[in-house]
């Protein structure tokens, strides 16, 4: 743990976040938990409501990003990849790159969760993502939040989310024109500590499982399994009866 209260330490922390404040409290706040409050009475400002603005700033950055960069897609794809990239798993990769749970004041108790991998782990450092980029934007304006999070929440993401989020949309679209059904996942196992689990998940439509898929995720498994589903088409489709059939129809 570092000492975001030493000036030397914060400069080093903006240097990696690439944004110098003027208003220093602001990212002092923003890396703050709530439990720090209990055990120190003087601080009076947690990071929940900079969480509330940056998670804001964040879907509107990213929407704004999507919608100029991939007008061409569907409207479902560009929410499906808004969501993976907003989402709490997605933040704690980029929190955990930029070592951010370092900097981060909070209770002994919480801190020794967070150090083990508990299950606090990754909301406390999803939401200070968010926390941070509302801290930007108070203090600096949108212009600088939108630079922060291109420079390190969209940078490569959508390249890898055009690559892989369109496998469940297009096996979705393909399911329900082909046999009238609406595919679903099930977690099949999940083995690791709580930090470093892999998930093994069936892809099924109706009750035939047609796919495996594993991934550090649960939305990573699925997409796996969505993908071998594409691929594999030729060798479950006899297995699904499509709904108009059934019954005689």
């Amino acid at each position: 743990m570092k000492d975001i209260l030493d000036s030397q330490v914060r400069t080093e922390l903006e240097a990696i976040l690439g944004v110098e404040f003027k208003d220093k409290q602001k990212l002092l706040t923003a890396l703050t938990h709530r439990s720090y409050l209990n055990e120190n009475q003087l601080v009076k400002e947690h990071n929940e409501l900079l969480e509330f603005l940056g998670d804001a700033v964040l879907e509107l950055a990213v929407t704004d990003y999507l919608y100029r960069k991939h007008s061409d897609s569907k409207e479902g794809h560009l929410t499906t990849w808004r969501s993976a990239i907003v989402k709490g798993e997605n933040l704690l990769v980029i929190g955990e790159r930029l070592g951010l749970v370092d900097y981060m004041r909070m209770s002994k108790g919480e801190r020794r969760d967070v150090d083990s991998g508990g299950k606090s782990r990754e909301w406390i450092i999803a939401n200070a993502m968010e926390a941070v980029i509302g801290a930007i934007y108070l203090d600096l304006g949108l212009g600088e939040a939108k630079l922060f999070i291109d420079a390190h929440i969209l940078n490569g993401s959508t390249a890898t989310l055009r690559a892989h989020r369109e496998w469940k949309s297009e096996l979705q679209e393909l399911v329900q024109e082909r046999f009238g059904y609406t595919p679903n996942y099930g977690v099949l196992a999940s083995d690791g500590p709580d930090h470093e689990k892999r998930f093994r998940v069936g892809l099924f439509v109706e009750e035939t499982r047609i796919s495996l898929g594993e991934g550090s995720s649960k939305v990573a498994a699925q997409t796996a399994a969505a993908k071998i589903a594409l691929e594999t088409i030729d060798s479950w489709q006899n297995q699904v009866v499509p709904r108009r059939k059934r019954g005689g129809r």
